[in-house]
């Protein structure tokens, strides 16, 4: 912490030294490059310099003192997970995390008489992207789908970041596409810091008529967005017309047999008067 302390001191004194600003993005568990920008147009050797990396003000990332790397200072969690490469001036941050989203800073000293001279500072934001799954439909609705019956369906998509713009139902039917826009529930992972999203439609049975219907997860910036495979619907008019005689076949039955069972007692009546009256 005191070597973080002393070289923001350094800094401060020299207000020459500029520091260019570069954004840096890097997927989810893949390696992150931050360079310095430091092109050593002396040609100094790396036996005389001392290069610092730091995240904010207070976590020290890297650092190589005069061509050794030196571990005493650094913070817990980069230890093991960083790589100087001096060829390039670039550090390499392993495994990247949502956590190590943040403001970097390159400072670069040259050995002098009398005390280490700044000679170079850089900044860099380091942003971190996680590709989310593709969006899955999910019917919720058990059984077999009935004419004008409520459909319930989800929307889900997993594991990504940072947060997404929103989710949209795509309701296609032959030429025309609706567009619905419903509540997104949003998650995220306490460990990894990584998004699940979910939506939900409420719709009646569309029949008589293809449907598909699809669900586009709108991500940030320019990662575009994603789109799930779509849910074909499409039930006949002779599906509902059997449905129709499905139920009223039964009810037709019964009045047939309580109509013969009329006759029948009405013609036995009838047999039992002329009787009495022939006697």
């Amino acid at each position: 912490m005191e070597v973080c302390i002393f070289f923001l001191h350094v800094i401060i004194l020299l207000p020459g030294i500029t520091a260019s600003g570069h954004q840096v993005k890097s997927f989810f568990n893949h390696t992150a490059y931050l360079s310095c920008y430091f092109t050593n147009s002396q040609k100094t050797d790396i036996k005389d310099l001392r290069v610092f990396w730091q995240k904010g003000v207070a976590e020290v990332v890297h650092e190589v003192y005069y061509g050794q790397e030196k571990h005493d200072n650094l913070s817990p969690k980069y230890i093991n997970r960083t790589k100087m490469d001096m060829n390039k001036w670039t550090l390499q941050l392993l495994n990247a995390r949502i956590v190590d989203e943040g403001q970097y800073t390159c400072i670069i000293q040259h050995r002098d008489k009398e005390s280490p001279k700044v000679i170079h500072k850089s900044e860099c934001s380091l942003s971190i992207i996680a590709n989310y799954s593709q969006p899955e439909i999910t019917q919720l609705t058990s059984g077999e789908l009935k004419p004008k019956e409520n459909l319930n369906l989800s929307c889900s998509s997993s594991g990504g970041y940072p947060e997404p713009r929103q989710m949209i139902w795509l309701i296609s039917y032959e030429n025309t596409t609706n567009r619905h826009i419903h509540h997104m529930d949003v998650s995220q992972d306490a460990v990894t810091k990584l998004y699940n999203v979910t939506s939900k439609l409420n719709i009646t049975v569309p029949t008589n008529i293809l449907t598909n219907i699809s669900c586009l997860l709108h991500l940030r910036e320019e990662l575009g967005s994603l789109v799930s495979a779509p849910l074909v619907i499409e039930i006949q008019r002779e599906e509902m017309e059997q449905g129709k005689v499905n139920f009223f076949g039964p009810l037709i039955a019964v009045i047939i047999l309580i109509t013969l069972l009329l006759g029948f007692v009405i013609l036995k009546n009838r047999n039992i008067s002329s009787t009495s009256q022939s006697e």
